[in-house]
């Protein structure tokens, strides 16, 4: 067994940075040790085994971090309790948060306090104030098109901005995500808003444990409510189409869908450059990997890195020693009641609408299955994630129409 740890390549880049990201992309000497110590350690962790690959050489990323979704074991990471601009990744807590509480088929009309608040250039999905969309629709909008006003729009219908920012805050906490500080819902860079490879990647665990959040992560493609014009005194409402930006999933010109890919979600700011988490199945294995400003500018070049990271972690699995754990949630313990449902969390209990959580069929709680490509996870009262193959859902990918 061949264990070491690489110092980080000092690379300024010329890029605004937050005032938690060093200028010259140097990681802190010591950072949080949730999960094991050696994710604390700055440089890369790595323990290989007899016959394993070493890791590909040319990921840039100033974080990141591969982890087997079920058992939980990290493989291998760097930096991966670094704090820095999350971008658009933090839509997966915002997700986790506040998507149990209303059904999918709820009707929102949109007033225009609802789309206030939102940092200039903002992603948008093209919602119109007077208009009425379902949650379903606003849902694929956060997910698909990674629309800062579905954001608004969804932490209005949540009793606004400033509330849900505490819920998402409350709901990191559960997850012991306490590399995250919550300022804007949707990721849009803000001072002080931080988070991490590690908890980023724990965001998409739990989230993974919804259905609607696995189908709208997974979702390549979806028709979207266009504006209502009139003509002649009759009243319509065209739709359009909306693709998913995440390029591991949709494909792009330089870059085609990743084998086995069922998610989760990407993002891009000034201050935070690419992000990206992804969750990925072959042949029974569910791996997950989080990738933060790669030092590279490539175009693509997030994905292109998380590709290479997931292609080593399938070959790697089981023949490396993992360097940490990905930790449940706090609530997860002897009583059985785990975090993964967070209108049972601090400020998310107040907020949430009774019977919302419940009567979704499985959006939220205890022992929801993960279902991802064939694996299937469930959050137990021992507090980890193990492999649950009773009930195999359908497979995301399989069952996805491609582009």
């Amino acid at each position: 067994m061949v264990s070491f740890s690489l110092a980080a390549p000092v690379t300024a880049v010329a890029v605004p940075q937050s005032p938690a990201v060093s200028p010259s992309a140097t990681p802190p000497a010591a950072m949080s040790t949730v999960g094991g110590g050696l994710l604390g350690r700055p440089g890369t962790q790595v323990n290989l085994g007899s016959g394993t690959a070493v890791l590909p050489k040319d990921v840039t990323a100033r974080s990141w971090i591969v982890a087997d979704a079920e058992s939980g074991d990290v493989l291998a990471a760097h930096n991966a309790h670094w704090r820095m601009p999350p971008a658009s990744t933090l839509k997966m807590l915002f997700a986790d948060t506040v998507l149990p509480r209303f059904p999918s088929s709820e009707q929102h009309k949109v007033v225009p306090a609802d789309l206030t608040g939102m940092g200039a250039g903002s992603s948008l999905v093209g919602i119109k104030e007077g208009e009425t969309y379902t949650v379903h629709d606003l849902w694929l909008g956060v997910f698909l098109r990674s629309g800062n006003d579905a954001v608004h729009v969804l932490s209005a219908m949540n009793r606004g901005v400033e509330q849900t920012v505490k819920d998402m805050q409350a709901h990191a906490e559960e997850l012991q995500a306490l590399d995250t500080h919550v300022v804007s819902p949707d990721g849009y860079d803000s001072d002080g808003q931080v988070s991490s490879a590690y908890d980023l990647t724990l965001f998409a665990r739990s989230g993974l444990q919804k259905k609607d959040f696995r189908e709208y992560c997974s979702t390549v493609r979806a028709q979207f409510p266009g504006e209502t014009t009139e003509k002649k005194g009759k009243k319509t409402r065209a739709s359009f189409e909306i693709q998913n930006t995440n390029r591991l999933l949709a494909g792009d010109s330089d870059i085609t869908p990743y084998r086995g890919i069922a998610g989760v979600k990407n993002g891009n700011t000034t201050n935070a450059g690419a992000t990206f988490t992804g969750v990925a199945e072959r042949n029974g294995r569910v791996l997950l990997v989080t990738v933060m400003n790669p030092e590279k500018k490539e175009h693509n070049e997030v994905y292109k890195e998380a590709a290479r990271l997931l292609d080593w972690g399938f070959g790697a699995a089981g023949k490396v020693k993992p360097v940490g754990e990905l930790v449940a949630p706090r609530g997860a313990g002897a009583g059985g009641q785990a975090g993964a449902n967070p209108s049972a969390t601090g400020a998310g209990k107040a907020s949430a609408r009774p019977g919302t959580a419940s009567a979704r069929g499985g959006s939220s709680g205890v022992g929801v299955a993960i279902g991802v490509a064939g694996g299937v996870v469930a959050l137990l009262a021992v507090g980890v994630f193990l492999v649950n193959r009773r009930w195999p859902l359908p497979d995301l990918v399989r069952r996805r129409t491609r582009p």
